[in-house]
C-alpha cells in the first residue's frame, strides 16, 4: 500500500489530479481508473465545436496522449470500480482485483438525469454526457430534419444552437419561463430567449413534457397541455446527478454530492473528492458548493493533490463557467442564487455587455457577453465584499479596472 495513490474517475478531474500529483512530487505508484475506453477528455466541446464536426476527437483530450506513459501513471481504461473500502484502504475492481492505497481521490463526475415518462426508451431519444453520446447526436445532425430539445439549460441551449448552425429545424422545450432561468434569472434568461428566437429556434417555455410518441422510433413529443411537437429525434438535457454510489456504499458523508472540506478531503481521512461529484466547503462563501462546470474539474485537482501530499491547501477560487451559442460567447464569474438587482453595462441589443447580479449593493456575480478580458476586475468587485457605486458600474466610461481597484 505504501505511497500508492488511486484516482477513481477517468475524466478531466482525474487526469489533472494525476498531473498535479506528479508535478507536486508524488513519486510512488499512481493509478488512474476510468470506466470509458477513451483517454481522459474535456466535455465542453461535446455540445459545441466537436458536436458540429469542427474539431477532431483528439483535441478533446485533457492531456497529451503520451503523458501517462511518460509520467508512469497506470491508466486503466474500461475499468469499473465495484467498491471503495476504508478499513483497510482499498478499491475493489469488477472481477475482484483489490488495490490497496494510501490516498484516494474520487472524481466520478455526474450522469444525466433521465426522464421517466412514456416513450423514454424509444430509439432516437438521446442524452449528452460522453463522446459516444456526442457522436450519436452528431450523426443525427448530419441527417438534417427536426430535433426537439428538452431542457434549456446549458447543455440544451448549446445543443439547440449547434443544431441550428447545422441547418436543422429546432424546437427547444423548457419548463421554466425563460432559458437558463435557474442560473441567470428571468431578466438575463430572457435575453437568451431572444437570441434563440432570432436564430430561428421555436422556443416553447413554461411547458412540461408528458410523453414521447412513436412506433419503433420517437416521432413526437407530447406536452403537458396536450400539444404534439413532431420531430425526427430528441435530445434531453434536464440536468445531472453526481455519481455518489461508491461513496454512499463506503459510508462517506453524502449530501448533494460527496461532502468535502476546503482541502477537498471527505469525511474519511485520506479520501478526497473533486469535480462534479464534490460538494466542498468554500472559504469565501462560508458554505458548501457543488459546481457542475469545467473550471472546477480543471482547477480543483491541484488543491486535492496538495492536500493528498500533506501540504497546505484550500480551494477558494470563485466559480467560473463559459458558454458559446451562435456568435454569442459569455463568461460567468461568481455565485448568485438570490439578488435584488441586475445591472447592465454596455449594449444589450448588440449582445456586447456585462451583467452584474447585486444584493444590498454588493456584486455577487458578473457575466461578460462578447466583452473580453474582464474576468479579473469582475473577480475584484466580488472579492472586495464592499458595496459598489451602481451608477459607475453601469457606465462604460468608467474603466472597470478602476472601479474594482477602488473597492
Amino acid at each position: 500500500m505504501s505511497h500508492t495513490f488511486v484516482i477513481v474517475g477517468g475524466g478531466l478531474a482525474g487526469a489533472k489530479a494525476a498531473e498535479a500529483l506528479r508535478d507536486g512530487g508524488h513519486d510512488g505508484r499512481l493509478i488512474l481508473l476510468g470506466d470509458e475506453s477513451e483517454l481522459p477528455y474535456e466535455r465542453p466541446p461535446l455540445s459545441k465545436d466537436y458536436l458540429r464536426g469542427e474539431s477532431p476527437r483528439e483535441k478533446t483530450h485533457a492531456l497529451p496522449d503520451d503523458f501517462y506513459s511518460e509520467n508512469d501513471v497506470e491508466l486503466r481504461l474500461e475499468t469499473t470500480v465495484d467498491e471503495l473500502r476504508l478499513d483497510p484502504h482499498e478499491v475493489v475492481l469488477e472481477g475482484g482485483e483489490r488495490i490497496p492505497f494510501e490516498r484516494a481521490l474520487i472524481a466520478t463526475g455526474a450522469r444525466p438525469r433521465r426522464l421517466g415518462i412514456d416513450g423514454a426508451e424509444l430509439a432516437g431519444v438521446h442524452y449528452l454526457r460522453d463522446l459516444d453520446d456526442s457522436d450519436a447526436i452528431a450523426a443525427r445532425l448530419g441527417g438534417g430534419g427536426h430535433v426537439a430539445v428538452i431542457g434549456a439549460g446549458w447543455i440544451g441551449a448549446e445543443v439547440a444552437a449547434s443544431a441550428r448552425q447545422k441547418g436543422l429545424d429546432v424546437t427547444l422545450i423548457e419548463h421554466a419561463d425563460v432559458p437558463l432561468e435557474r442560473v441567470l434569472g428571468r431578466e438575463v434568461g430572457g435575453i437568451y430567449a431572444e437570441i434563440h428566437r432570432d436564430h430561428g429556434v421555436e422556443l416553447l417555455t413554461g411547458q412540461g413534457v408528458e410523453a414521447f410518441e412513436g412506433g419503433d422510433r420517437v416521432e413526437a413529443v407530447r406536452l403537458a397541455d396536450g400539444r404534439r411537437v413532431e420531430c425526427d429525434f430528441v435530445v434531453v438535457g434536464v440536468g445531472v446527478a453526481p455519481r455518489t454510489e461508491l461513496a454512499v456504499a463506503a459510508g462517506l458523508s453524502v449530501d448533494n454530492g460527496i461532502v468535502a472540506n476546503e482541502r477537498l478531503e471527505t469525511s474519511a481521512s485520506g479520501v478526497f473528492a473533486a469535480g462534479d461529484v464534490a460538494n466542498a466547503w468554500h472559504p469565501f462563501y462560508q458554505q458548501r458548493l457543488r459546481v457542475e462546470h469545467w473550471a472546477n474539474a480543471l482547477n480543483q485537482p491541484a488543491t486535492a493533490a496538495l492536500a493528498m501530499l500533506g501540504k497546505a491547501a484550500a480551494y477558494d477560487r470563485l466559480p467560473y463557467f463559459f458558454s458559446d451559442q451562435y456568435e454569442v460567447g459569455m463568461e460567468y464569474t461568481g455565485y448568485a442564487t438570490e439578488w435584488d438587482q441586475v445591472v447592465f453595462r454596455g449594449d444589450v441589443e448588440r449582445r456586447e455587455f456585462i451583467a452584474f447580479w447585486l444584493r444590498d449593493g454588493h456584486v455577487l456575480a458578473g457575466m461578460n457577453v462578447n466583452v473580453w478580458d474582464v474576468t479579473d476586475p469582475i473577480k475584484g468587485l466580488i472579492n472586495s465584499g464592499r458595496p459598489v457605486d451602481v451608477k459607475a458600474l453601469a457606465d462604460t466610461d468608467v474603466p472597470l479596472e478602476r472601479l474594482a481597484a477602488s473597492q
